[in-house]
C-alpha cells in the first residue's frame, strides 16, 4: 500500500511537469539591432507561464526610446511579446532593466545582437534585475552566464536530469557511475560543440522524441534486471551511455541556441556551458546516490522498493513525452 502510495505521488508530480519538460525556464529578454545608423531596435520578450515573472515583469528601456505598440502571444507555456524601439543613439554601454524582478524568484537572460552580428549574454537576476550592455563581450561575464545557464539546464531539464538519475539508479558503485557519466558528459559534448559550430545538423523535434524514448529505455533495463543476470546496458554502460550522450547533445544545443554565442568568446561560452552541465550533473549523482545510501544503511528492502519505484515514475513520465513528442512531429 504505502509503495503504490508514493508511486502514484511521484507519478502526478511528474505528469503535471510533462508539459514543461523543454521549455525556457527563465525569461529571455533578446535586443536585436536592426539599423546601426539609426539605431532602432527589435525586441522579444519572452516570460514563462508561472506565478510573478509573467505578470509583473516588463522590460524598461532608455527614456529616449521610443516603443511602437507591442504584439503579444503564447508560445508553448510562455507569454510572447514583440515591439520595436528608436533610440537614436546606440545602447551599447548603457542599461536595461526588467521592472518588478524584484519580487520574483526568477532570473532572466538578456542577448544583445548589435547590426554588426556582435552577440553578449548577461544574467539579469532578482538581485541586479540591471544589465549594462557593453561595448563589446566581456570574457569573465560571458563565463558566469555560460556556466549559470548549464547548470540550470540540467537541473531544470527534466528529460536529461531523469536519465542521469536512471544511471545511477542502474549501476552500483561509485566508480562504475561515475564512469559512465563521464561517458555521457563527453558524448554530449562533442555534438553540443559540432551542432553549435554548424558541423552538424538534426531537426529538434524528432530529437526530442528520441531523447525520451532513452529514457524509457533505461527504465525498462533497471525493472527488467535480474540478480545473477546482466541486462545489455549493465554489461556495457559506457557505451549506452556514450550513444545516448550523443542525442543529449542535440538537445543541449537546441537550449543554447536560444541564447546564442557572443562574437569573439565562442570557445569560453561552450567551455563553460559544459561546465556547468557537468557541475549540475554531479550534484544529481551526488544526491542520487547520498539518498539510496541511506536507504541502504537503513535497510536494503528500501533501497530496492525506491528503485523500482523511481524506475516506473520515470519510465511513465518519459513514455508520455515520446508521445507527446512523436504526436507534435506528425502534425
Amino acid at each position: 500500500m504505502i509503495v503504490r502510495f508514493f508511486l502514484l505521488l511521484l507519478l502526478s508530480t511528474g505528469f503535471t511537469s510533462v508539459a514543461r519538460a523543454d521549455d525556457l525556464q527563465p525569461g529571455y529578454l533578446e535586443i536585436r539591432e536592426r539599423e546601426a545608423v539609426t539605431h532602432q531596435y527589435s525586441i522579444t520578450w519572452k516570460a514563462p507561464i508561472r506565478p510573478g515573472l509573467a505578470a509583473r515583469v516588463v522590460p524598461i528601456f532608455p527614456r529616449d526610446c521610443v516603443a511602437t505598440e507591442p504584439v503579444r502571444s503564447v508560445d508553448a507555456a510562455a507569454l510572447l511579446a514583440r515591439w520595436d524601439i528608436d533610440c537614436g543613439v546606440t545602447l551599447a554601454g548603457r542599461s536595461v532593466r526588467l521592472s518588478g524582478m524584484e519580487n520574483t524568484p526568477a532570473d532572466a537572460l538578456l542577448r544583445y545582437q548589435s547590426a554588426y552580428g556582435i552577440t553578449q549574454a548577461a544574467r539579469i537576476t532578482p538581485a541586479n534585475p540591471i544589465a549594462v550592455i557593453l561595448q563589446k563581450a566581456d570574457r569573465w561575464q560571458v563565463a558566469r552566464t555560460y556556466f549559470v545557464t548549464g547548470v540550470e539546464h540540467i537541473l531544470m531539464g527534466y528529460d536529461h536530469l531523469l536519465f542521469v538519475l536512471c544511471l545511477v539508479l542502474l549501476l552500483n558503485g561509485a566508480w562504475r557511475v561515475a564512469a559512465t557519466v563521464t561517458a555521457f558528459t563527453i558524448a554530449h559534448s562533442l555534438t553540443l560543440v559540432a551542432t553549435t559550430l554548424e558541423l552538424i545538423s538534426v531537426p529538434g523535434p524528432p530529437v526530442e522524441a528520441a531523447i525520451a524514448l532513452s529514457i524509457v529505455f533505461l527504465a525498462v533495463e533497471i525493472l527488467k534486471r535480474k540478480p545473477g543476470e546482466l541486462r545489455l546496458s549493465e554489461r556495457f554502460p559506457w557505451v549506452v551511455a556514450f550513444l545516448f550522450g550523443l542525442l543529449h547533445g542535440f538537445g543541449f544545443a537546441g537550449a543554447l541556441a536560444e541564447i546564442g554565442l557572443p562574437q569573439g568568446e565562442v570557445p569560453m561560452a561552450l567551455l563553460t556551458f559544459n561546465l556547468g552541465v557537468e557541475a549540475g550533473q554531479l550534484v544529481i549523482v551526488a544526491v542520487a546516490m547520498l539518498v539510496l545510501w541511506g536507504l541502504r544503511r537503513v535497510h536494503a528492502l528500501y533501497a530496492a522498493r525506491a528503485q523500482m519505484i523511481s524506475a516506473y515514475a520515470i519510465g511513465s513520465i518519459a513514455f508520455m513525452w515520446v508521445l507527446q513528442r512523436v504526436l507534435s512531429v506528425v502534425r
